[in-house]
């Protein structure tokens, strides 16, 4: 009985530490994860439609987070007005003939209304203000004094080209880094595509978290993110490269591997550094408004827009790799 307690405060004390490590509740993040990977899986296997519009709920979910996120220091973006646009600008992109001039109008059309709309600050009900108090409630009073802006319990005061520079800011950083997702789906092998696209960065993700909380010695980048270690970049790259081996693997046939067996290697080294980009400048923004989290939709995870950060910076490189191998 004693031994087998012993075992249990050792294991405990074993996830204390990894949790410590890498910043995160491990358990519920494998959870969720795993959780995801079966949705996206299951849109994938019925329909590259449903994944399609999977897609586009996410992006939803990840405006309404940058909308709190960006109000607790008083920055207002149109979120509704950013949900329409970003939403007709994936399905117009996705079934559009001509994909990449369609998602080029639609985000230049974007640009303009999202500008018109940000300089009227609208607001819908108490539902933005509840969520912008229980934000600043779980968040540590450290990272707000690391803020740029000047958090004295008030609102804060903005210009109006303030609004207009976050909401351009938004729609450059989700719509137009999602639409490259959407215009690498079309065409003969768009399962395997989307994997690459969606899960390359994950598994990423995931080999830079473990190979940073068991070998991570020396740090990337500090004063951004304490967590991220050189080591932890290497493990992302290499975990990369094995998935996207894999998906080869079983999508291409002998003679694309005789003269594209080098995709795989320049894809695992474009997610593992880019998606490793993509964190640091979140963690920037993050810092810049003094908070932890972007959201708190995805349990382990932080929000949305922390589980998709890397998917979206890799999207443009690995739509632009896909399209230049032909494949």
């Amino acid at each position: 009985m004693e031994r087998n307690e012993q075992l249990e405060r050792n294991a405990e004390e074993t996830l204390d530490n990894i949790n410590k490590k890498t910043g995160r509740n491990m358990p519920q993040a494998i959870a969720t994860g795993a959780a995801l990977v079966i949705l996206i899986l299951a849109c994938l296997l019925i329909s590259i439609d449903l994944f399609v519009a999977l897609i586009v709920v996410f992006m939803i979910l990840a405006l309404w987070e940058l909308r709190v996120d960006f109000a607790t220091v008083g920055l207002h973006i149109p979120v509704i007005m950013l949900w329409v646009c970003s939403s007709v600008t994936l399905f117009a992109t996705y079934y559009s003939p001509y994909h990449l001039e369609a998602a080029a109008l639609c985000i230049l059309m974007s640009l303009m209304l999202v500008s018109l709309a940000a300089t009227a600050k609208l607001s819908f009900g108490n539902r933005l203000s509840l969520a912008v108090a229980g934000k600043l409630s779980q968040t540590e009073a450290g990272a707000r004094l690391e803020s740029s802006f000047n958090h004295d319990g008030g609102e804060q005061q903005h210009s109006r080209l303030s609004h207009v520079a976050v909401s351009i800011l938004t729609v450059l950083y989700i719509p137009l880094l999602a639409s490259c997702i959407v215009i690498s789906l079309p065409g003969d092998h768009p399962v395997a595509h989307a994997i690459m696209l969606v899960f390359l960065p994950a598994l990423s993700d995931t080999g830079g978290l473990f190979a940073g909380a068991w070998l991570g010695k020396h740090k990337l980048s500090p004063r951004i993110s304490p967590k991220k270690s050189w080591e932890g970049l290497a493990g992302s790259m290499l975990f990369a490269m094995v998935g996207a081996f894999a998906v080869f693997f079983c999508t291409y046939d002998a003679d694309v591997w005789a003269t594209r067996w080098w995709v795989p290697i320049v894809a695992g080294v474009l997610v593992g550094a880019v998606g490793t980009f993509g964190d640091l400048c979140a963690s920037m923004i993050k810092r810049d408004l003094g908070l932890k989290d972007m959201g708190h939709l995805l349990k382990g995870h932080g929000g949305v827009m922390d589980r998709v950060d890397s998917i979206l910076m890799s999207a443009p490189f690995m739509c632009a790799l896909l399209w230049v191998t032909g494949l």
